[in-house]
Formats: structure tokens, sequence, C-alpha cells
């Protein structure tokens, strides 16, 4: 079983930052790939950033310079470092973790069926 838990929203204004974080509890020690998505009330979720168990990265066009994902592998914790928000940025933000080398098993694209287990969310909220 795996459960993963976020914390670190909030609200904040415009050219805020914030630095979300995902502990992922699994009794099972294989590697993963994990990712930030997001989702506003009535629009579908969206990918924000993802890292792989090898190390690498992709991001969504529109958080690109601005927000930074990260793990620690040790603490089996994800992070989301999210600079100079935007209003459009206000969504609720889930952690998500899929199968190890997900980015090259699908070439380099990562959507949400993707992944098998999801956070609850944590709430983003920036006010301009």
């Amino acid at each position: 079983q795996v459960q993963l838990v976020e914390s670190g929203g909030g609200s904040v204004q415009a050219g805020g930052s914030l630095r979300l974080s995902c502990v992922v509890s699994t009794s099972a020690r294989s590697a993963y790939c994990a990712a930030w998505f997001r989702q506003v009330p009535g629009k579908e979720r969206e990918g924000v950033a993802v890292i792989d168990s090898d190390g690498s990265t992709r991001y969504a066009d529109s958080v690109k310079g601005r927000f930074t994902i990260s793990r620690d592998n040790a603490k089996n914790t994800l992070y989301l470092q999210l600079n100079s928000l935007k209003s459009e940025d206000t969504a609720m933000y889930y952690c998500a973790t899929g199968p190890s080398l997900l980015l090259r098993r699908y070439g380099g694209s990562w959507l949400a069926p993707h992944f098998y287990y999801w956070g609850q969310g944590t709430q983003v909220t920036v006010s301009s």
C-alpha cells in the first residue's frame, strides 16, 4: 500500500513563493517516478512537473523557469518549489507516483492515467 500526503499549500500574493512537499509512505523499496499535477474546478487535471527515478525532469511550459521539482529518496519525499507565482497558478496541487522510468516508457509523455497513486491535494491560492 502506498500513501501520499501533501503539505505546504497556502495563500500568497502574486510574485510570491511556496514550497510544496509530498511524503510517500510505502513498504516497497522499488524506485518510482513522481510528479505534481494541479486542477481547477471544472477543468481537467494538468501535469505541472515530473521527476523520474533516474533524475530526469519535465515541466509544463506554463511553469518553466518558475517551478522546480526535486526529490529526497532517503526521505521518500517529493518537493515542488513555486516561485514568481501568478494568479493562474491557483489550483489544488496533487502529487502522484508511477512506475520507474515512466518517461522512457512513454516517450517523454507523462499523463495522469500513467500514475498509480495519488495524494489528497494541497490548495494553492495566488491573489493579484
